[in-house]
């Protein structure tokens, strides 16, 4: 009978049974299990991003479509193949219909198992066959939501709405089946960018459902859609609600309404206290722990708001400290900190904190670019501002009477000696203190608990007291004697004072407290004085720019730039520098814009400001002597290889367009121009030029890249051998000629097109500038230098071309150095001039 009731194939009340009973109880039971262990895994390692409308499902997705499982979770792949093996060994499809009632829940069980392990097109095939096979089937209303919640999830909005409405309109849903049923609506919604709709379905999705933490969040993602559309009452009135179910639902939507509502409430000096007591009842409420982080964020927003800079900085810190695992968090407030150090011009500090922000944000967000950017202008703006505050330093100590100067190191002598003292006491109180709480530790005393270093408390407790007493010692003998405190606070007070080319290591004690020493230091060549000067200007000049055009910092930009006014700096910065206040003026609207234009037409009237000032249509509309169609010509000259009037005609548009942004093209093409004209030597002087003068513009960035990376390549003079040069090596025959014989050495070309045509070789004649007095006519692209000889030696012989001219076979590469450090005599005396 046993036997019996072990068949599939037998429609018989006790085979029913046993199939279903062991299906149901065995397979599926243990299946089931592990599935919501699987579930449970995941609403414990997943975390919502309140920066964001959150998801109506709490699933962490890849992005990926899989076919099959992946390194997923295990308890997922075991209920897959619980459900697999109920139906493999218990399904009874008798004549085309399913005899097992269990069955339709292992498909369906498999379809979930397969949805959570991200796996949904095979998860569609699970709920489509449930929806085609079991007609009659009590999971019908629930495997078609779970078939809409894929179509979602491979972005099939359009569809899965229009499933639900079908589904809704024609099937009897129970309550919650009708909750699920809305709240996917919601999220089909939301994806398709109308969350107007969205908020509907999801109010009627939170009155049927049944379950409180669906509830909360349900009400709480209402709320971040009535905030999306600006209706902050509303938003408010369905926080209220999250907040009103209190233990009801997860804590962590109640601290979350409670700060979105107070981010939506506007601070006056009426309700002021009362929001910092409430934000402080958060604060210290035992319960709110795990969110502090967003506690302490919103404390510090509200200080700033307040201009309470000081708590608003701790606050961001305490954040900071008790964040975990919350990139935009942390991104936010080093954000915070790292434009507050920046508007205080403290913008090493700044720096380190846009890296931090940097590191907390995805590389391929806009916001990531944004910041980058941002970072890369501050490592400018620190550069400068180094350089500024260093020259300004040592200018106003150099203009001071001697007995000044005495007085000014005789001053911070005494504060270095005074905070030496100072912490010499407080290293022998703490070492006092220390032997003191050692003699009455249980160092030496019967231990009656447990032991110490096995309990992670008392462990904790005496590391944190270790260090309150002794401070952080190294680990070696004789520790309590140390003094290794004492000399690094000297170094780091004594950093401020020594010159960035001294090192802390060579400084001896006594020199430290030596007016001597400081006073050696002090310039006193008036050339060094009015190079610092000329490096400040300059630099003030840059920073005005910078903070001009990549920050929008008008205050600053004005500032800096009127310093470079007040400076006697050169000319080439005056002018420009004059101009850019002009239009920062224009800007902001301000009364000194007139007089700023008059002054540009008074003292520099020759000049495209001036014209622009004059006459703005005219230039505009002269645009074939725009600097950028000058630029245009010059290029197209370089191009032709006249290297000379490139130079020349560099020089004259850089003088004429002193401050403009193309400036820094016409000295890269110039640059290029020396290079190609008089040879490695100049070409470097020129590169250096404009990577030291324009280093935050584009051309000085590639200046500086070409000079690390090209340069050396170009560097080495050494010819490569030739006589024993065989195989696939390239070679050229080379035809020199005075540049005043243009017209033999065009004729030559004519003549070498023609016999390449009539030999039908695939070889290239150029012509090619070598320098002021010389040019060479070139055939490129013989294989070997029997080749090339014998090319050169046709050419002599033939009726046809008869030519006399003088000319030598050269390995490409050695062709290469010659043109680079135009060293042809070197050659000829190297590889030309035969051996003896």
């Amino acid at each position: 009978m046993l036997f019996n009731a072990c068949s599939t194939k037998k429609d018989a009340f006790i085979n029913r049974n046993w199939h279903s009973l062991n299906t149901k109880y065995n397979t599926l039971y243990n299946g089931n299990i592990a599935f919501e262990e699987g579930r449970n895994t995941l609403n414990d390692t997943y975390q919502d991003d309140y920066f964001e409308v959150l998801p109506i499902e709490r699933l962490e997705v890849s992005g990926e479509i899989k076919l099959d499982s992946e390194d997923n979770n295990p308890n997922f792949l075991i209920a897959e193949e619980k459900a697999t093996k109920a139906i493999q060994r218990h399904s009874m499809d008798i004549k085309d219909e399913e005899r097992n009632p269990q069955i339709d829940e292992a498909f369906l069980l498999l379809g979930k198992a397969r949805y959570f392990d991200e796996r949904y097109i095979p998860a569609l095939e699970s709920f489509n066959y449930i929806l085609n096979k079991y007609s009659q089937s009590d999971k019908l209303n629930e495997a078609s939501i779970w078939r809409e919640k894929v179509n979602i999830r491979l972005e099939n909005d359009d569809l899965a709405i229009k499933n639900l409405k079908r589904l809704m309109k024609y099937e009897r849903l129970k309550d919650q089946e009708y909750a699920d049923a809305r709240a996917m609506m919601a999220q089909a919604f939301i994806n398709l960018n109308a969350p107007d709709t969205a908020v509907q379905n999801l109010k009627v999705a939170s009155h049927y459902t049944s379950k409180n933490p669906e509830k909360g969040r349900y009400y709480y993602i209402i709320g971040q859609l009535y905030n999306q559309l600006g209706y902050k009452d509303s938003a408010n009135y369905a926080f209220d609600k999250v907040i009103d179910l209190n233990r009801k639902s997860p804590r962590v939507y109640m601290i979350n309404a409670k700060i979105e509502k107070l981010k939506n409430t506007e601070i006056t000096a009426e309700n002021k206290e009362e929001v910092l007591e409430y934000l402080t009842n958060m604060e210290l409420n035992r319960e709110n722990r795990p969110f502090l982080d967003n506690i302490y964020r919103q404390l510090a927003e509200f200080h700033l708001a307040q201009e309470s800079d000081s708590l608003a900085l701790v606050y961001f810190n305490k954040s900071l400290r008790v964040s975990q695992n919350k990139p935009k968090l942390n991104a936010l407030n080093y954000e915070n900190l790292a434009e507050y150090n920046f508007y205080e011009s403290v913008y090493k500090p700044a720096g380190a904190y846009y890296d931090s922000v940097l590191t907390n944000l995805n590389e391929n967000t806009k916001k990531f670019r944004a910041i980058k950017k941002k970072r890369d202008n501050l490592e400018d703006v620190i550069k400068y501002e180094d350089i500024v505050q260093y020259a300004d330093s040592v200018i106003t100590v150099y203009q001071m009477p001697k007995d000044e100067q005495l007085a000014y190191f005789g001053k911070h002598i005494e504060e270095l000696q005074k905070a030496k003292e100072a912490a010499q006491k407080k290293e022998k109180e703490r070492i006092t203190d220390g032997f003191a709480a050692f003699s009455n530790s249980k160092g030496g005393k019967e231990n009656k608990g447990k032991f110490y270093f096995y309990n992670i408390t008392s462990l904790g407790y005496g590391q944190n007291d270790f260090k309150n007493r002794w401070g952080n010692r190294e680990l070696t003998d004789d520790w309590r004697w140390s003094d290794k405190s004492v000399i690094n606070n000297e170094n780091v007070a004594l950093q401020n004072v020594v010159g960035a080319n001294d090192s802390l290591s060579v400084v001896s004690e006594d020199e430290k407290f030596s007016l001597d020493y400081y006073m050696d230091r002090l310039p006193t060549d008036v050339t060094v004085i009015d190079s610092l000067k000329t490096e400040r200007n300059f630099a003030n000049y840059q920073l005005g720019l910078i903070y001009k055009e990549k920050f929008n910092e008008n205050l600053l930009a004005a500032g800096k730039l009127e310093n470079v006014l007040a400076s006697n700096s050169e000319e080439r910065l005056i002018l420009p520098s004059k101009y850019n206040l002009y239009k920062i003026y224009e800007e902001v609207d301000s009364p000194l814009k007139e007089a700023m234009k008059a002054d540009i037409i008074a003292n520099h009237g020759d000049s495209r400001y001036a014209e622009i000032l004059l006459n703005p249509q005219a230039v505009l509309a002269n645009s074939s002597d725009s600097p950028e169609k000058r630029y245009e010509n010059l290029f197209k000259q370089y191009k032709d290889q006249q290297y000379l009037q490139v130079i020349t005609g560099a020089e004259e548009n850089i003088n004429r367009f002193t401050g403009d942004p193309i400036v820094p093209k016409f000295e890269m093409l110039k640059a290029n121009a020396i290079g190609r004209l008089q040879g490695f030597e100049l070409f470097k002087e020129a590169l250096n030029y404009v990577a030291l003068t324009y280093p935050n513009n584009p051309e000085g960035k590639k200046a500086e890249q070409m000079i690390a990376e090209q340069l050396p390549k170009l560097e080495p003079k050494e010819f490569s051998p030739e006589t024993d040069s065989k195989g696939t090596s390239n070679w050229k025959v080379v035809f020199p000629f005075k540049r005043s014989n243009t017209e033999n050495a065009l004729k030559l070309m004519e003549l070498l097109d023609k016999s390449i045509e009539d030999l039908k070789y695939k070889n290239v004649v150029s012509r090619d500038i070598y320098n002021l007095e010389d040019q060479f006519v070139v055939v490129h692209g013989f294989k070997s230098k029997e080749f090339a000889l014998g090319y050169a030696e046709l050419l002599k012989n033939n009726k046809d071309y008869r030519v006399a001219d003088e000319n030598f076979v050269v390995l490409s590469e050695n062709y290469k150095i010659i043109q680079v450090h135009k060293n042809i005599i070197d050659y000829r005396n190297t590889l030309l001039t035969p051996k003896p």
